[in-house]
């Protein structure tokens, strides 16, 4: 009886060691919690690093209230949410914000998050989001607020035989050094914009595979503005890049609203408001 006690006792220790570090399914992030801990929402953790190990691929990581959550590598589907009405930053020096770099399957999304790369103090960020994904895969970027970077606010670079799904709406990139949203690399980016905003930037949206890749970037509603070159590029980087342009807002852009160059296209509906410099080349006729 002692003995078999003893084993009971002893399984059950197992067990629940074993329940007490399973990954979950949703997990919480504080600007007062712990990484040391469960990452419960009654015992939150501290950054988006520390709480994605004790994240299930494919579950979600929530702000339970304002913080600063530091920088992060994803390597899984995840979601991360920094919850409306509040202040979830990601503040970064000297590195990049976030990097997906997740697997073919995975879907990773991103919301309401404020990435600060604090350009102009001596140690700026890289990039805001870099997606480069090794396999290709999906990112969604929603209701973000990406900024001072010394590169772009939205890299995404797909190596070759990959494709890279990407949409990004209610989403604002600005005063970065770089490009506001690039689509490149040498696979194939298709990536799709939805109200959001490109000001302050270098360029606004850029187009600019590299040799044996293509980009393909469509763009609703949305709008580039006070970029020292150009709002919406096409081209240059040796691949094949297309910009398609519906109702969208184009001004104060130093250099040009649109520009496509090397066999790269801009296309328009034929709806979109310029105001300032406007159109140096437009290769391709408006859609009926």
């Amino acid at each position: 009886m002692r003995k078999t006690s003893v084993l009971t006792l002893l399984a059950f220790l197992v067990v629940g060691t074993t329940m007490m570090y399973a990954q979950a399914t949703r997990t919480w992030v504080s600007g007062v919690g712990d990484d040391a801990n469960p990452c419960s929402r009654t015992a939150p953790c501290k950054t988006w690093a520390g709480a994605i190990s004790k994240t299930a691929a494919g579950g979600e990581i929530d702000a339970l209230d304002p913080g600063g959550f530091g920088a992060l590598t994803i390597t899984k589907a995840i979601t991360l949410d920094g919850g409306g009405g509040q202040v979830a930053s990601t503040l970064v020096a000297g590195t990049n914000g976030i990097v997906v770099a997740a697997g073919a399957a995975d879907v990773v999304i991103i919301r309401n998050i404020r990435i600060n790369g604090i350009r102009g103090t001596g140690n700026g960020g890289f990039h805001g989001i870099r997606f480069i994904n090794a396999n290709g895969g999906s990112l969604g970027i929603e209701n973000c607020t990406i900024f001072g970077f010394n590169n772009n606010g939205i890299d995404i670079e797909p190596p070759a035989a990959t494709t890279a799904t990407v949409w990004i709406t209610r989403t604002t990139v600005a005063n970065n050094g770089g490009f506001g949203v690039l689509a490149g690399g040498a696979g194939t980016a298709k990536v799709t914009v939805f109200d959001s905003t490109a000001t302050g930037n270098s360029f606004g949206f850029v187009a600019q595979p590299t040799a044996g890749g293509t980009a393909e970037l469509d763009i609703h509603n949305s709008t580039a503005s006070n970029n020292s070159n150009t709002g919406f590029f096409s081209g240059g980087g040796g691949g094949t890049g297309t910009v398609r342009l519906n109702g969208n807002s184009i001004f104060n852009n130093a250099v040009a609203g649109t520009f496509a160059a090397g066999g790269s296209t801009v296309v328009t509906y034929g709806n979109n408001s310029i105001i300032g410099a406007g159109v140096l080349t437009l290769a391709a006729p408006p859609l009926q």
